[in-house]
């Protein structure tokens, strides 16, 4: 069973930055694709980034592509998720997900079958 717990949240200007942290036990953490996800208030779960085993595969949300950077280190199997130029729109609670990369980049969170209990991340304007 794979445990998952993030961290990195908080209260933030806009323009600013943050980084969120992933860190996974009780699994073989370099088997999964990590996927970061979050849920604004009101709002369905979203897709906002994955990366791949090696970490050499990577696809992010449209609206945050040139701001955010997923990166992951398999010797400390743990994920990251970089935030710059953060907007009020990227207000949410984010959650990491492990899951399989199999044939196509998994964006949906059904291609997932492990997460974090969240965190929340604030961007005031």
């Amino acid at each position: 069973q794979v445990q998952l717990v993030e961290s990195g949240g908080g209260l933030v200007q806009a323009g600013g930055s943050l980084r969120l942290s992933c860190a996974a036990s009780g699994g073989s953490f370099v088997i999964f694709a990590m996927g970061w996800f979050r849920q604004a208030p009101g709002k369905e779960r979203e897709f906002v980034a994955t990366i791949s085993p090696s970490g050499g595969n990577f696809d992010y949300l449209a609206s945050v592509k040139g701001r955010f950077a997923i990166s992951r280190d398999n010797a400390k199997n743990t994920v990251y998720l970089q935030m710059n130029s953060l907007k009020p729109d990227d207000t949410g609670v984010y959650y990491c997900a492990a899951g399989l990369w199999v044939n196509r980049v998994p964006r949906n969170q059904h291609d997932y079958g492990y997460w974090g209990q969240g965190t929340q991340v604030t961007v005031s304007s």
